[in-house]
């Protein structure tokens, strides 16, 4: 699995973790706990301008709005400001873009329902994917008949599906009925789940639609077509001819083996109907098995829809960087030296691979510029040192008094 940015661990954990190292000093666990706390609430007030500006750009696309209050917005709302805000909270919440080819593969694949889908992406002006986090699993599926086998299954943590619906116009030329497919023409559509496998990935989209796999079909159809002529030819078709032939020209006809035959090919037919309403009905439960697992995802793992997507966003993205800045800061504190970023990416990479057995690529880069943005880091010839945390507590008091400077006296 590739190594990414995002630090699968609550924000809470890190700086019990960051606060052990001066375990022996009291006074200086305290002061830290200052630090971070006013960090996070700085960081809180720069989400909330985030959210601010996302509800704002996106009230005129927001298909949980009426077409009313969607027009009041209309020359409000911009949409290039909304794509770049959200693309900051994303980047911020270390989420990353999934690509056409990862698509691709979930489509044609699946870990859980076996189940092909369907998605007319036609529907969508632009659509994008994002993920967060990853981990691997092991998860009991069935296997041909009555036997089970134990798979490996990837999970993304959170996925979050970004859908720009087309015009009213197309829909209009197409003659496409909008009511059946339950959406609104020119909106957008944001939905954050949890817990998505990366080889169903293609089932958060509302309009994904089950198909027949090429397996089912050969196994419903070569079965079917194979043996309905072969028994036509040999038993039913045969029986009744001689049976006909025989009433015509008046020659006694062998009633019982004639019907023994019929019905042998009667029975046959019944057989192999069977056999085709059993493969078809796999199919059925195929389709219910998805069913399940979309209302699941509605119902279990759905985190936000549309303005509500935002608040599990911008949560994800102030943990992400207030995560970033603690340990940027703590182990720059901690440091005899100063140090260059990629000696302190080294350092807090091989931290989290040795206490906590975790591989990933710590996003010094976002880490460093957020220290120096608020006065407690900077770099000198290359190398990166933070002030002490007594005049850091004062550094960022300076920060908050700034923010609102109505009283001009």
């Amino acid at each position: 699995m590739k190594r990414e940015h995002y630090i699968p661990y609550d924000k809470e954990f890190i700086l019990e973790q960051q606060l052990a190292a001066f375990s022996e000093d009291p006074k200086k666990v305290e002061e830290f706990k200052k630090l971070f706390d006013i960090i996070e609430h700085y960081f809180h007030y720069e989400a909330f301008n985030l959210i601010r500006n996302l509800k704002q750009n996106f009230a005129a696309f927001n298909p949980d709005l009426s077409l009313k209050e969607r027009e009041e917005f209309s020359d409000k709302s911009d949409f290039l400001s909304f794509k770049e805000t959200l693309h900051e909270v994303l980047d911020r919440a270390n989420y990353r873009r999934v690509d056409e080819e990862t698509l691709e593969i979930a489509l044609k694949n699946s870990d859980l329902i076996g189940l092909n889908l369907s998605i007319d992406f036609t529907l969508f002006e632009d659509y994008e994917l994002y993920v967060q986090g990853h981990h691997q699993t092991k998860e009991t599926v069935k296997h041909y008949f009555f036997w089970k086998k134990e798979i490996a299954v990837e999970y993304y943590d959170r996925v979050m599906v970004y859908l720009n619906y087309k015009d009213a116009n197309y829909f209009k030329d197409k003659k496409i009925n909008v009511e059946k497919l339950l959406i609104d023409p020119g909106c957008i559509v944001l939905k954050v789940f949890k817990r998505v496998p990366k080889n169903d990935l293609e089932t958060v989209f509302p309009n994904a639609i089950p198909r027949m796999s090429t397996t089912d079909k050969l196994l419903f159809w070569i079965p079917g077509i194979v043996g309905t002529f072969s028994l036509l030819s040999t038993k039913v078709i045969p029986a009744l001819l001689k049976m006909n032939t025989a009433y015509k020209s008046g020659e006694s006809i062998d009633l019982l083996n004639g019907k023994n035959s019929l019905d042998q090919g009667l029975i046959a037919l019944g057989i192999l109907a069977a056999y085709l309403f059993r493969q078809y009905n796999n199919f059925v439960n195929k389709k219910i098995k998805y069913s399940k697992m979309l209302s699941d995802s509605l119902y279990f793992k759905n985190l936000g829809n549309n303005s509500g997507a935002f608040y599990s966003l911008l949560n994800s993205s102030e943990e992400e960087v207030l995560k970033e800045t603690i340990l940027a800061y703590s182990f720059l504190n901690r440091s005899k030296n100063p140090l260059t970023a990629e000696e302190l990416d080294n350092q807090i990479e091989s931290w989290f691979l040795t206490y906590l057995n975790t591989d990933l690529d710590f996003d010094v880069k976002d880490a460093l510029l957020k220290l120096e943005s608020i006065g407690l880091g900077k770099e000198t010839n290359g190398k990166w040192e933070v002030i002490p945390v007594d005049k850091a507590l004062i550094k960022i008091d300076e920060i908050w008094d700034g923010i609102f400077d109505y009283n001009q006296n």
